[in-house]
């Protein structure tokens, strides 16, 4: 076994998401695939809902589907994802991106721990953990 592969379900705006965490993270989308693209009947209201995608920037990898019309999502506070960061500045990037438009849960700060941290909740409900460990 390797390691956790986090996957983000959509209610129809993957795509969307995606482009925002490209900017955010300056990844990459890869192998994105929409449901009209699929090999199996789907209505014509899938066919441009994304029914798989893959992001990747250095070691952070994720993927990316919309949930099938009719079925639905939840957006909770009952997952969120860590990214550790390789230094200072890395991390201080990604946080003032993503707090442009998303909401503070836990402000940059230095911990107890010994980590840079904060908690932020990107416009697409999914809690970003950012953690750069201090040496």
């Amino acid at each position: 076994m390797k390691q956790i592969t986090p996957y983000l379900n959509f209610n129809g705006n993957a795509k969307e998401a995606l482009e925002y965490y490209k900017v955010i993270f300056e990844g990459e989308i890869l192998g994105i695939q929409t449901f009209g693209e699929a090999d199996f009947p789907t209505p014509p209201e899938a066919d441009d809902r994304i029914i798989h995608a893959q992001f990747k920037k250095d070691d952070l990898f994720f993927m990316v589907s919309d949930t099938f019309p009719g079925n639905s999502i939840e957006i909770g506070n009952h997952i969120s994802l860590t990214v550790d960061f390789e230094d200072e500045a890395e991390i201080q990037k990604v946080y003032e991106r993503l707090i442009q438009n998303g909401t503070i849960h836990m402000e940059l700060q230095d911990t107890f721990w010994g980590a840079k941290f904060a908690k932020v909740k990107d416009p697409f409900g999914m809690i970003w953990d950012l953690n750069y460990t201090q040496s």
